[in-house]
């Protein structure tokens, strides 16, 4: 079977095998000649951005590459872009690559042009951002990897290097006006990524649906995107050249990104938090703590669990039957059983509970946490113990 379309949901998509052809089209549309290109170290090595200039040029365009980027975005990474950007008298940007390289690539387009400092348009429970105009870059989104959803959104991750503290970072300015979404650009993801980044989209899509507000849209999202993972991811790990596999964890990924709109939990809090502090993967870090707060949760998500497992096929559709499947498919896909296997230690919980308590994200879980029971769920997920909480 092909996957091939355009899409128009929630903002436009070219998806399929290829589809990175159309970039020389997409940025005509979309009045760009003299395009940056955000992307990290390891996609550059692979040649395809090299390609995919050199195809530009052919058509007229202009492209330059900004490569200075980590595993985790941070606010340095961010100014030093838009200093590219602005030097380089940039009329667009290209954010190519997985979750660093699309939230860094947004932010850039955002910073470039603002007249606030970065901060100013972070999301968070005790802050308003700012949404004053900016006259930011239009921006095409170019995934790599099938996990962070990002692709398709107005937000950013971005770690603030003077506290080491994640904060998200969202503005009108920063949504893309066109998403390029080609599975064969995934191919080179080795087994061990293409699983973590999975299990993120995987996160997303369990986190929105689970949390507390009424909202059948997302849910229904959600549903179908945790069905693609449990359905495709094994299969693109098994086969990264399995373009059919590449491309269902591309859209579950997406729509992933679009159900938790409505909000994620503790997953993302505790994610956060250790990412910010220890620079782990993210993607990794919420397969890790993922069984550990979906237990604490109990019966505040019994009837959804029920629902999805019944959705999902299992012969057991329950919440018990449902948080067995989660602990068998992260086995499967080799994720670690505790933090303490990404060098998480006791020592660390004291700095990380006020990180995870302060995470915006933690205003939609399914149950409210005190900082004794972070302290509680953190320990759990180090040590391997009952997450349960009373």
């Amino acid at each position: 079977m092909v996957l091939d379309g355009i899409w128009h949901f929630p903002r436009p998509v070219r998806f399929g095998a290829g589809r990175i052809g159309d970039l020389g089209v997409a940025c005509r549309e979309l009045g760009m000649t003299r395009p940056l290109i955000v992307s990290d170290p390891g996609i550059v090595a692979t040649g395809t951005i090299d390609d995919a200039v050199v195809a530009l040029a052919r058509q007229g365009l202009t492209a330059t590459v900004f490569a200075g980027l980590a595993a985790n975005p941070t606010d340095s990474a961010v100014a030093a872009g838009a200093a590219v950007l602005r030097e380089g008298r940039h009329d667009g940007v290209i954010p190519w690559g997985g979750g660093s390289a699309l939230d860094a690539g947004k932010t850039i387009a955002l910073m470039a042009h603002a007249a606030e400092p970065i901060w100013a348009y972070e999301w968070r429970p005790d802050f308003t951002p700012s949404t004053a105009p900016v006259p930011a870059p239009p921006i095409i989104t170019v995934p790599t990897t099938a996990g962070t959803g990002s692709e398709m959104e107005g937000g950013a991750v971005i770690t603030d290097t003077a506290t080491r503290v994640k904060r998200i970072v969202a503005h009108p300015a920063m949504a893309p006006r066109l998403v390029i979404a080609d599975p064969a650009l995934s191919v080179g993801l080795p087994a061990h990524l293409t699983a973590w980044t999975g299990m993120d989209a995987l996160s997303h899509c369990l986190e929105a649906l689970f949390a507390p507000e009424f909202d059948p849209f997302s849910d229904g999202i959600a549903m179908m995107g945790t069905r693609l993972v449990k359905d495709w991811l094994p299969r693109a790990v098994e086969n990264g050249r399995d373009l059919d596999a590449r491309g269902y964890m591309l859209v579950a990924a997406s729509m992933g990104a679009v159900a938790f709109r409505k909000g994620l939990g503790a997953m993302h809090g505790i994610s956060h938090a250790v990412g910010a502090l220890l620079d782990t993967q993210h993607g990794l870090t919420n397969a890790v703590v993922m069984p550990y707060v979906l237990a604490s949760h109990g019966n505040a998500i019994a009837e959804k669990a029920t629902r999805l497992a019944r959705f999902l096929g299992l012969s057991d559709p329950s919440l018990p039957a449902f948080l067995a499947w989660v602990q068998a498919f992260r086995r499967d896909l080799g994720i670690p059983a505790t933090l303490a296997a990404l060098g998480v230690e006791d020592d660390h919980v004291d700095a990380l509970v006020p990180r995870v308590m302060a995470d915006g994200n933690m205003l939609t879980n399914p149950r409210p946490l005190d900082a004794d029971a972070v302290r509680h769920l953190l320990v759990a997920t180090i040590r391997g113990g009952d997450a349960v909480l009373t």
